[in-house]
């Protein structure tokens, strides 16, 4: 983020070099703080919309640049677009282009040295896992997967007799219902990579572990509570200048869902009990978005209405509207508006999943959905204080019965208010499956514990960008 942040300012001073009446000053900065002020937060913004800063995406270089030169290109181009409180637009062709130039070269030499530099093993961070199980499993995938390289697992640690000298697979894949192999050679010295990690032993070998992997970080990935003999080595380790971190808190840092199968008897850790939304202030910084947004969205779709409603009569003759019921906040159950993209009676007076490309949904209404256009409606849902602009989506009464029976933590989605647009819906998109159901409840549970007006932003953005390119269900 500081290379990217050096790169964008660093490239506008270059570009104001080039204009008469200006040179390469770095007093410009002092003078006028908000061009480079405002630069800087459109690029957080619109970075974060494109992910450029996912793990998965800055761990490769071809996805690293293709994010940075996207963010880039529109962090740009609506710099320009903003007249008064930026650079007034040059004369000349040629000065006009140099920006977006200049930016181009410098986001991709900065990500280029992060590459080439800050990823190198010597920068990473040993990583010890205490807990061979399920969880312990999890997040070694999650490392692999998320992790960028940051950290490297150095091994397991547990106390099950039967699973000491034994290694795991943790590379691109899952591991097979916990696909423990014998290894016959000394576990300790047979490290071979990231993609095949051994246990090293059991609680009581962690501080000589501790020395001879050289770990930076102990991940706790135990779903049980700490007895006072585990705790008391564990204050031990701390005594050796390593960091111990619990499972969830990083499984949530790397993936943005809260992993509600992996706490055992850490409930707290899924239970957003003192969650941002419960502060009078934060719920009325929300209310005043919401009404705004909705007020504003509601304007903008007027003009199109009598398009939209000729359009799904003439390709399936029926109501323009569809109503359904929803669970919302605190478990009320309130009436959804959608333009209809089904067939009337798509139903049958049943509950059903919608699936992917869903023999059910018109020709027109598919284009609704891809745009998320057949959400529209539900502006006058938050104008009534039953919805948000953004939070988890609402469900079907009967699902969320089902669902509360087999997911923990299901219910704990209806502390906030249900939003049009959702940090699941942008991470994983529409559930169409009791398994879809139980990720969204991850990124769900994430967004209620870390909701700020800044996410909200960022989701509402990544939902433009979505309907844009037509990301929306089939």
């Amino acid at each position: 983020m500081a290379l990217d942040l050096l790169a964008v300012n660093g490239a506008l001073l270059l570009a104001l070099a080039l204009r008469p009446g200006y040179g390469l000053d770095g007093s410009l900065v002092l003078q006028h703080p908000l061009w480079f002020l405002l630069l800087s937060l459109l690029w957080l913004l619109i970075a974060h919309t494109f992910d450029a800063y996912d793990p998965r995406v800055v761990g490769r270089f071809s996805s690293s640049a293709r994010a940075g030169l996207q963010a880039g290109l529109i962090t740009v181009g609506a710099y320009l677009l903003i007249p008064y409180v930026t650079p007034p637009l040059p004369t000349s062709r040629s000065s006009l282009l140099a920006f977006p130039l200049v930016t181009m070269g410098a986001l991709l030499a900065g990500r280029g040295l992060y590459r080439a530099v800050l990823t190198q093993p010597a920068l990473r961070r040993r990583a010890l896992i205490i807990g061979a199980g399920w969880a312990g499993r999890a997040i070694a995938e999650a490392l692999a997967e998320y992790g960028d390289g940051t950290y490297q697992v150095v091994g397991f640690v547990d106390d099950d007799p039967e699973k000491q000298g034994r290694k795991v697979e943790i590379g691109k894949g899952k591991t097979e219902g916990g696909a423990w192999t014998e290894e016959g050679e000394n576990p300790a010295s047979d490290f071979r990579s990231p993609f095949s990690v051994f246990v090293l032993g059991n609680r009581y070998a962690l501080p000589e572990l501790i020395r001879q992997h050289r770990v930076d970080t102990l991940i706790l990935a135990i779903t049980h509570e700490l007895n006072g003999e585990l705790l008391q080595i564990l204050m031990d380790c701390l005594e050796l200048g390593v960091e111990i971190v619990p499972m969830p808190v990083l499984y949530e840092q790397l993936t943005g869902r809260v992993p509600v199968e992996h706490v055992g008897s850490n409930w707290y850790v899924a239970m957003p009990i003192r969650h941002p939304l419960t502060r009078t202030f934060n719920r009325m910084i929300k209310r005043a978005m919401d009404i705004v947004l909705a007020s504003l969205g509601l304007l903008l779709m007027a003009p199109f209405f009598p398009l939209i409603a000729l359009a799904i009569y003439l390709d399936s003759p029926g109501p323009i509207f569809y109503t359904q019921e929803r669970v919302g906040e605190g478990g009320r159950v309130f009436k959804v508006y959608k333009f209809r993209s089904m067939v009337p009676d798509a139903e049958k007076g049943r509950a059903v999943w919608a699936q992917e490309n869903d023999p059910r949904v018109t020709r027109v209404g598919r284009l609704l959905r891809k745009t998320h256009i057949d959400e529209f409606p539900q502006f006058l849902n938050i104008l009534k204080g039953e919805m948000s602009a953004v939070g988890p989506r609402p469900e079907r009464p009967e699902f969320v019965e089902e669902l509360a029976r087999e997911i923990p933590f299901y219910r704990v989605r209806h502390a906030v208010k249900p939003g049009m647009a959702g940090w699941a819906l942008v991470k994983y998109g529409y559930a169409s499956s009791k398994e879809d159901a139980l990720l969204r409840l991850q990124y769900d549970l994430y967004y209620i514990k870390h909701w700020s007006p800044w996410l909200d932003l960022v989701i509402l953005l990544k939902t433009v960008v979505d309907t844009l390119t037509l990301r929306g269900r089939a």
